[in-house]
């Protein structure tokens, strides 16, 4: 069974957060965050087996162009340079409604390696 298509994307960039609404008026907001720590990316998610690499310091990480992928997917483009992997629908929906399950692991693999949230070095960022 495959996941519902949004019927609206929308960006909300004060609050960095993605928005996915569904036919059945179901709505989430994902923070961009979150969306780049759990890339599909081999980069990010490893060439399988324990392979990933857990990312720190993304908490102030904006978005600078979402593009759309075939019928299928969205490329994020994030402002720290990360845009490879594609977020098909299917994989969109499993963050939505995991969000909180996978985000409580996200913070407790952080804590575990003594890492943050945080970036480690000043973030520049064109106005």
């Amino acid at each position: 069974m495959s996941a519902p298509i949004p019927i609206r994307v929308h960006y909300h960039k004060k609050a960095r957060e993605l928005e996915l609404a569904y036919q059945n008026g179901e709505s989430y907001r994902l923070s961009v965050e979150y969306l780049r720590v759990y890339s599909p990316s081999a980069e990010v998610r490893g060439h399988g087996g324990d392979t990933a690499v857990l990312q720190v310091g993304k908490k102030d990480v904006g978005l600078q162009n979402i593009t759309q992928a075939g019928r299928y997917a969205l490329k994020l483009h994030f402002d720290d340079g990360h845009d490879s992997g594609l977020y098909s629908w299917d994989y969109l929906y499993s963050l939505a409604i995991n969000q909180e399950a996978n985000w409580a692991d996200y913070l407790r693999r952080l804590e575990d390696a003594g890492e943050s949230r945080q970036p480690k070095t000043i973030q520049f960022k064109e106005l």
